[in-house]
Formats: structure tokens, sequence, C-alpha cells
């Protein structure tokens, strides 16, 4: 039986913060550019509000200048246009973060597609996408979990060029971008879906795994190699009456049967979540350079 050891991105991001705020200090004092990240929050989610405090704190120590926009559930998509609209001219934000999902009477792509390229921090933009789908090409800025996976994989050590690396999912969040990055580190990438035939086959060839599939403790044990790595993206909520809340938090991945099987793997919490908020300080920081030039 392997020994499993666990990728700490608690760890791994704070290593990166850290990093951020020193290039932070020295952007400023040399070029008096401190960075700007306006977060757009509509409506009284918990979950939401959370993450967007949860990116402020982030952001606040990384020495950072922030925007806070926050606008009721039934604002007009008009006027939320024109709030983004007003952060796109703002000379003192690089970065505008439109916290999702929006309410259903607003069209979140529409919304989206208004942040302008050179602040689109969250990578989302067809032109960003396109760039990272391009050999050569030079996004301006990368989505953040995607980001944040191959971030996790380069610092614990884990080889990606030329092994075989499977994506469960292929959603424009995390499965089709990381696994462009992954084809840009020279992977041999294959990406399952709900539509894919026999996906515990295809996983059982995979070097490295990322499941971001959405599904509760989806992924087995024995569907694993022996020695692969897994990055677990998954965030679910299954019942625990063990627990105050009633529930707990699993990842896609079967996580005790994983372990003694996979070489390393992540936690779920305290894996990809971590780096995701970390990377977008790292986009923030980008696109504050890209204005300086």
């Amino acid at each position: 039986m392997a020994t499993t050891q666990l990728i700490d991105g608690k760890a791994i991001s704070e290593q990166v913060l850290s990093e951020i705020t020193n290039e932070v200090q020295a952007l400023k004092a040399e070029n008096n550019i401190v960075p700007g990240l306006a977060t757009v929050l509509v409506g009284q989610r918990k979950d939401s509000q959370t993450y967007v405090r949860m990116k402020q704190r982030a952001a606040a120590r990384c020495g950072f200048f922030t925007v806070d926009v926050h606008l009721e559930d039934d604002v007009t998509e008009e006027k939320l246009l024109e709030e983004v609209d007003a952060l796109n001219q703002r000379a003192d934000v690089h970065g505008i973060l439109v916290q999702l999902p929006l309410p259903k009477h607003i069209n979140e792509a529409k919304v989206l597609k208004r942040v302008l390229v050179r602040k689109d921090v969250d990578g989302f933009s067809a032109e960003n996408m396109g760039n990272i789908a391009l050999l050569g090409g030079a996004p301006k800025a990368v989505p953040c979990t995607p980001a944040g996976v191959i971030e996790l994989l380069k610092r614990t050590g884990v080889q990606i060029q030329g092994k075989k690396a499977v994506v469960l999912g292929r959603s424009n969040i995390v499965g089709l971008p990381v696994s462009l990055l992954l084809m840009r580190l020279d992977a041999t990438v294959t990406i399952v879906h709900s539509r894919t035939q026999n996906i515990d086959a295809e996983v059982r060839n995979a070097d490295i795994v990322i499941a971001a599939i959405g599904k509760p403790e989806f992924v087995r044990g024995s569907w694993l190699k022996p020695g692969c790595t897994v990055i677990d993206v998954g965030i679910n909520f299954i019942e625990d009456k063990t627990k105050a809340s009633g529930h707990r938090m699993v990842g896609d991945v079967c996580f005790e049967e994983a372990k003694g099987i996979a070489s390393y793997i992540t936690p779920v919490p305290g894996g990809v979540g971590p780096m995701t908020i970390a990377m977008l300080m790292k986009n923030t920081l980008n696109l504050a350079r890209l204005e300086e030039n």
C-alpha cells in the first residue's frame, strides 16, 4: 500500500500570497502603482457574501486597493451594467470580479462580457480563453481555479510533461481551461464528462486525475492508478448527523478509498479552494502590471 501525501492548499496559498505581497510593495515603491480589485455582489446569498469577504481579506493582506459594490437582489440588468461600465472607466481598478451566480432576471453572459478584457480578473473572456487554447498565446488572466490546480502540481513537484492526465468535467470555469493548461505543459489529456462511457476505465490510465464533475465521492479508489496524483476540485455537501450543521463537505473523489493508492491528493476542504483566491490575487497583480506598460 502506497503512502499518500496530502497537498496542503492552505500552506501553498500562503506562500503565493506572501510572494504577491512582496511584489506589490516593490511595484508601489518603483512605479507608484497599487493593484486595484473591485468586487460586485448582487443580493444576499450567504455563500456569495462569504466568498467576497474572503477575496477582500486576501486583497487587503496583499496591499491592494479595493472597491466593494453591493447591489440588491432586484437591481435591474441596466443598473448592474452601468456599475460595471463605471468600474471599467476607473484607472485605479485593474481587476473587476462579478460574483456569480447572479439573480435569474439578469443575463450573466451579458454582464461578464461587459467587463473589459484588460480588467477580466476571472480570465473568463473569449479572448483570454482563446489565448490559453492557442500555443504561444498570452492570456492577460487565467481562470483562477485551473491556475490554482497547476500551481499545486508545480509546487508539489509533480511531473506533468509526458504524463497522462484525465480531467473529469468540461465546464468553462474549470474542466476546459485546466485541460488546455495541462496540454500547454505537455501532458496528454483526456476529458471525461456525463456522456463518456466507461469513465472508470479512462481514470485508471491517468497519472494525474483532476476531478471537477460536481458529484460527491464519484471517483472511487478502485478507479485510481497506484501512485497517481489526485487534485479534487469538488465542493459537495452530504448528510452527516454527527455534525452540528447536519452535513459535511466532501469532494468529487472518495478520499478514504484514495488514501493508500494515490501518491498525492488534495483534501476537501483545504486543497484547491485557498489556491483559487490566491490566483485571483495573482491575476490582479498581473493586470496592474499590464496597465503600467
